[in-house]
């Protein structure tokens, strides 16, 4: 399939709604001991959380509505910060946690996708997990690694889940995360919200391993919001869902192409 034919990818990943799912992601890469680990040895993003944001949209946007060369720059991009990322037993380029990463950018798009516009159907599901490998395979990863169906992803995943153990690393990049004075104010005042969606969306495994308060009446108010969200998401227009992926595409250009006229100097 040709990277311009990918529907299944654009239609979940263009969603603005997919972006409360963030920050499940990234626990649930770092929950992976050795994802935790790099990412608390190399990254800053602590300090700039926003610069972070911008660097993951960059990959998932290009990778799934940039053009062929435009997906190749990202990913060559993100390959050279990798290369600098190695330590005790670890390094980015390991298949395994390339392999990881793309698993729970794929399974939290399936999750939030599904509370806020309906299940999708099969076909749907069984064509977005096949295209999401390639947020894995770009980076070096081999492709027949990948999951070749749900039923396979599924697997995979509940092995992996059931393995997990939250280290030290995970628990200080949750608190960094998800109570960030680096923020905004008028961000910092939506993390109780984010908490709330995070924790919901986590396997329970998980979110005990970190702390996360949890309670009936928490629960209670999980299901509230996105009983709301899937009552009014879906009537809103496409074009502003996709707003969040517009922006972020359209700078995404602006630099590609500068890129480009340096190179072609």
């Amino acid at each position: 399939m040709r990277h311009d034919e990918e529907i299944a990818l654009r239609r979940v990943s263009g969603e603005a709604c997919v972006l409360a799912a963030a920050a499940r992601a990234i626990l649930l890469q770092v929950a992976h001991p050795m994802v935790g680990r790099g990412v608390a040895e190399h990254s800053r993003f602590t300090e700039d959380p926003l610069k972070r944001l911008r660097g993951t949209l960059d990959y998932v946007y290009g990778s799934s509505f940039g053009t062929s060369d435009e997906s190749a720059w990202i990913a060559a991009t993100v390959n050279r910060v990798h290369k600098h990322v190695v330590g005790p037993g670890y390094s980015a380029d390991d298949p395994e946690l390339q392999l990881w990463v793309a698993a729970t950018l794929y399974d939290s798009g399936v999750r939030i996708y599904e509370l806020t516009l309906g299940p999708m159907p099969p076909a749907m599901q069984e064509e977005y997990c096949r295209e999401s490998g390639r947020y894995a395979t770009q980076l070096g990863c081999p492709q027949d690694m990948w999951p070749s169906s749900v039923a396979e992803f599924d697997e995979y995943w509940q092995r992996q889940v059931d393995t997990l153990e939250i280290s030290d690393d995970a628990k200080r990049i949750y608190r960094d995360l998800m109570y960030s004075r680096a923020l905004p104010w008028y961000l910092r005042a939506l993390l109780p919200t984010n908490r709330l969606i995070t924790a919901g969306l986590l396997p329970e495994r998980i979110r005990e391993q970190y702390g996360l308060a949890w309670s009936p009446r928490r629960e209670r108010a999980f299901r509230l919001a996105m009983r709301l969200t899937r009552l009014t998401y879906p009537w809103v227009p496409r074009r502003i869902r996709q707003l969040p992926m517009t922006f972020y595409m359209r700078d995404f250009r602006r630099r590609y192409r500068a890129y480009v006229l340096s190179a072609s100097a």
